[in-house]
């Protein structure tokens, strides 16, 4: 596995980078957390990564799509996780996107992949309920078949950017006790249907979370996305692209929380001299150092992978995922403290990467789930 971009990679990668500086600093991000945007994101910024093709690498030309993979969008994600963008890429295009893209049918993907590429429509995925932790077949709500469909039951918590989906996909238990592995079907849900209500929260991050009820919302066969009874089977292959595409974007944010604490090393003076010429922080700075290395590595080994469907690419993914929750708080904790009490203060930008961090960290499994996941799936 060649872990090196090429000439295209490295132009998206700075083409990214670029953007992310001028459009979206992370005061932008203030302004949505204080004015209390009811996105949480920019609509209009939105469009235009879509118009530069961002939006539309994972899925193919005949929905308006790059045709590229995991490789290139995880250079978009780290660009955008640099400066804390909060536009919906994990919801919608890893999540819910990849849902329709890898179990839609030709007429589903025909009728909402198009709009999702373009920019001008939203889908979110809610998938977790309140006992289920990061056990993706743990599924309480229930569908019941009603006439020629089904009629839904149930609560879903922390669905991202839900209150701006115009889909929402819901996974349900069509057979089966709660915590069968099988008997899992994935539903699409129309904004608006009768039965359904969101509750809009904010996390500690300031990103957007929905609760997802549903109380007798009916769906038709023709709302099933794959095949009746196997969502479970789907909804791992869809996490993991997910968890792929966060880790990158913890890649992103991991690192330039490092790069702003070496500048501000650099300038802050103690006794006379910098603080940065201390030996114990220079340790300390050397092993953050390492671990954003050895992440940069697992990330890209996880994003081929699942490129390549390698056989062992959900155990890259969770190797990725463990390393990055681990070092993004090291590295957010670090950079806090390093930057002393001016760090601990919310006029200072250190402190947002600390709290999208701790978001992150507990997102799609923490390190401990992921290291045992990685256990099991090496028969240990």
């Amino acid at each position: 596995m060649q872990l090196v971009l090429t000439e295209d990679q490295e132009l998206l990668a700075k083409t990214v980078a670029d953007f992310a500086k001028e459009r979206s600093p992370v005061s932008r991000v203030r302004a949505l957390r204080d004015n209390r945007d009811p996105d949480g994101f920019s609509r209009a910024l939105w469009r235009e990564m879509a118009e530069l093709g961002w939006v539309g690498i994972p899925f193919p030309e005949s929905v308006g799509g790059a045709d590229l993979g995991l490789a290139e969008l995880v250079l978009v994600l780290e660009g955008l996780g640099r400066k804390l963008a909060p536009e919906p890429f994990l919801s919608g295009v890893l999540l819910g996107g990849q849902a329709l893209l890898l179990g839609g049918s030709p007429a589903q993907q025909e009728k909402w992949l198009p709009k999702l590429v373009e920019g001008e429509w939203w889908v979110s995925l809610a998938y977790q309920e309140r006992s289920s932790r990061y056990d993706l077949r743990c599924v309480a709500t229930r569908a019941e078949p009603a006439g020629t469909g089904w009629c839904l039951n149930g609560e879903k918590i922390q669905v991202l950017d839900a209150h701006t989906a115009d889909l929402i996909l819901v996974t349900a238990r069509t057979s089966g006790e709660e915590r069968d592995a099988a008997g899992i079907t994935l539903f699409a849900i129309q904004r608006g249907a009768a039965g359904l209500r969101l509750e809009r929260q904010h996390r500690v991050d300031s990103r957007s979370a929905s609760l997802v009820f549903l109380d007798g919302v009916t769906a038709g066969v023709d709302d099933i996305i794959g095949s009746e009874g196997e969502g479970g089977d789907l909804m791992e292959r869809v996490v993991d692209r997910a968890t792929v595409g966060l880790c990158a974007e913890m890649l992103g944010s991991m690192s330039e929380a490092f790069e702003r604490t070496l500048t501000y090393l650099k300038q802050r003076e103690q006794f006379g001299v910098p603080i940065g010429s201390f030996q114990s922080l220079k340790h300390r700075a050397a092993q953050q150092f390492i671990e954003i290395e050895l992440c940069r590595s697992a990330v890209m080994a996880a994003a081929r992978a699942v490129d390549a469907d390698e056989d062992d690419a959900a155990k890259l993914v969770s190797l990725a995922k463990a390393r990055c929750s681990d070092a993004a708080i090291l590295v957010a904790n670090e950079s806090v403290q390093m930057h002393g009490g001016i760090g601990m203060t919310d006029e200072h930008e250190i402190g947002f990467y600390l709290k999208r961090a701790r978001a992150a960290e507990l997102s799609f499994g923490d390190a401990a789930f992921h290291r045992d996941r990685w256990a099991r799936l090496s028969e240990y």
